[in-house]
């Protein structure tokens, strides 16, 4: 039996295999508000195969995103965009679907990747980004406004009403998102966080507010469905955020209830060395899963099946994430069980195409004409 395609229970979540969909984001939102792009994405990726498909960083504010394409769930505008989307995933795919909460901080305001993806000043359009402290990501650019007391108060609060407006949306999980280079990972990161208050300086601080909002959303979420949380566990850069920091943010999630976390890194500095290579970040998620007996996702550059089964079943980690492997090839998690000898749901509009080899790849199908 496959380890990849064996089920995992994450809270009162069922899951009949260990993939997900990564959170990917579109940059093509208007107003925060999902549209025919999304909605042709989205019911695609819903029936790759994964158990779960996250839907994109979503801002749980207007200034928290991180172009003015991104996805947002702030207002009713934002939620009533995103309803009848779902309503079609529910209708043809059996994919559980989580969303990922999130805020850039000071990386907001930027240009979408295909135009650069640099900082749009407020003289061009742009808008005043704020981070922990008033230090930029780049050297060049504008700082952000640090914030105060009110500030973070605003943004908590924020976090805790899209929680509850995704579950009024059927959503059926939520990820914080605390990585790559986006507010709770700036708070965590040293390089980003220069505050001297209760938020700044040693690492119980720096984990402070990060921990705050996984809280709130956490006791704004119903008790029944999985909260997760992705961090970056390293900045790839001396005196940054790094591994054995990760493991004791994860321990102190761990105890307030923490229902998987997702391994991922980079992000906070351009100054960042990243190792690239295959699986390049799942010794990451091993080290975090061995030092607290976490659910575990491993994500980057996980292509291959027999690489993602390998992961699981000996243990690196308890799930995998695709992003870029999902978009080259939609039906990732069909070719995988095929690969593998594994069942896959599948629409019916969908059982023809089962190759003559695998028969059983969708299960008990049957299919006549006259």
């Amino acid at each position: 039996m496959s380890a990849l395609f064996s089920p995992i229970t994450l809270r009162g979540l069922a899951l009949p295999n260990r993939i997900m969909v990564a959170p990917m984001c579109q940059y093509s939102a208007v107003n925060g508000e999902a549209n025919d792009w999304h909605f042709t994405h989205i019911n695609s990726l819903a029936l790759s195969g994964a158990a779960m498909f996250c839907i994109e960083a979503t801002a749980v504010e207007a200034i928290g995103r991180i172009t003015p394409g991104c996805l947002g769930l702030w207002n009713d505008a934002t939620e009533a965009a995103l309803r009848p989307i779902l309503a079609s995933v529910r209708k043809h795919s059996k994919t559980a679907v989580a969303m990922q909460l999130a805020h850039a901080g000071r990386k907001a305001s930027s240009h979408t990747p295909w135009d650069g993806g640099q900082l749009i000043p407020v003289s061009e359009g742009g808008w005043q980004a704020e981070g922990p402290s008033a230090v930029p990501h780049k050297e060049t650019e504008t700082p952000p406004r640090a914030f105060d007391a009110a500030g973070l108060k605003r943004v908590r609060e924020a976090f805790v009403a899209s929680a509850k407006r995704a579950e009024r949306l059927g959503i059926d999980a939520l990820e914080v998102h605390c990585a790559h280079g986006y507010l709770l990972h700036q708070f965590l990161s040293p390089i980003a966080n220069q505050r001297s208050d209760e938020y700044g300086g040693s690492l119980q601080n720096r984990m402070r507010f990060p921990l705050e909002v996984f809280e709130a959303v956490r006791a704004a979420f119903p008790a029944t469905k999985p909260v997760g949380l992705r961090v970056s566990a390293t900045d790839w850069v001396e005196g940054g955020w790094d591994l054995p920091q990760t493991i004791e943010f994860a321990l102190e999630l761990k105890k307030r209830g923490l229902d998987w976390i997702d391994v991922s890194s980079g992000g906070v500095s351009p100054l960042q060395k990243i190792p690239l290579g295959p699986g390049y970040q799942v010794p990451l998620a091993q080290a975090v899963k061995e030092a607290t007996s976490l659910t575990t996702i491993a994500v980057g550059l996980i292509t291959e099946a027999r690489q993602a089964e390998d992961i699981v079943a000996s243990g690196k980690a308890d799930m995998v994430a695709l992003a870029r492997g999902m978009l080259y090839d939609p039906r990732w998690g069909w070719h995988a069980a095929a690969e593998l000898g594994a069942e896959v749901a599948a629409p019916p509009q969908y059982w023809r195409s089962q190759p003559s080899t695998q028969k059983a790849l969708f299960g008990a199908t049957t299919f006549g004409t006259r």
